[in-house]
């Protein structure tokens, strides 16, 4: 088990600023992420005049769609270099700010709260995941939804991909991951010799949060699970199957 640095503890504010990042991640195919919003909206079916927060929003690319929905969307994000590019999609119903997920933004305001993509578990303590938690249900409005995408650890333990190479547009990804009893790790080397005099590295750290986990989180905090799913197409969630643990859950109170 490798030890981290000080620098490591802290990998996501490097690396989610990082060009090498959008470009491992979010070069995708955009019809993709559409349509898995469009199958959402369709499970929630939010009124017309809908508030919206998306959580860690990275370059905007949910939120922006939401938008295109007519639903009033605020994307957060602890990158600077994200928001910046995603202010320039802003419009009197899409808007974006650097802001740490930890701490508190706008009391009972949003119909719906939205985490997508793995964007939670990389903080260092439980207390700083039970802050982000806090912050997204007290940006609710009693009766509001939170909708989170993360990984289904069991899934990930058993189908763990140790090494992997990839390439895009002149750069390589070498990537190496291994685990422990609470973590996943991934350190990622990029190569650009067009652009960089030497390699990059960067290590990855993410939490192993369970759905009982994610309950016990939920439950300090006023918000109960309603239904689960475990994958992009909204099948039901199966503990060692699925390969994502989606959770809709209500604020209660």
């Amino acid at each position: 088990m490798e030890a981290l640095s000080a620098d490591q503890k802290t990998w996501y504010r490097n690396w989610f600023n990082s060009p090498y990042y959008h470009q491992l991640y979010f070069q995708r195919d955009e019809q993709e992420a559409a349509a898995f919003i469009d199958r959402l909206l369709s499970k929630l079916y939010p009124a017309p005049n809908a508030m919206m927060l998306d959580v860690a929003c990275g370059r905007g690319r949910h939120s922006i769609h939401l938008s295109s929905k007519g639903y009033a969307v605020t994307g957060i994000d602890i990158s600077e270099d994200s928001i910046e590019e995603a202010k320039q999609f802003e419009t009197d119903k899409l808007e974006f700010f650097v802001h740490d997920m930890r701490l508190p933004f706008r009391m009972n305001y949003y119909d719906y709260a939205f985490n997508f993509f793995t964007s939670f578990g990389f903080f260092r303590t439980r207390r700083e995941h039970d802050n982000a938690i806090r912050t997204i249900a007290q940006s609710l409005k009693p009766g509001g939804t939170f909708v989170i995408d993360y990984l289904n650890t069991h899934y990930v333990e058993n189908h763990l991909q140790y090494k992997s190479e990839f390439q895009k547009d002149g750069v390589t990804f070498y990537i190496t991951r291994w685990l422990d009893e609470t973590h996943f790790y991934k350190k990622i080397i990029v190569e650009d010799e067009a652009n960089l005099e030497e390699p990059l590295e960067f290590t990855e750290k993410v939490a192993k949060f369970s759905l009982g986990d994610f309950n016990d989180m939920f439950s300090f905090y006023d918000l109960q699970v309603q239904e689960v799913f475990g994958d992009y197409h909204f099948e039901p969630y199966h503990v060692n199957n699925s390969p994502r643990l989606i959770i809709i859950a209500k604020k209660v109170k």
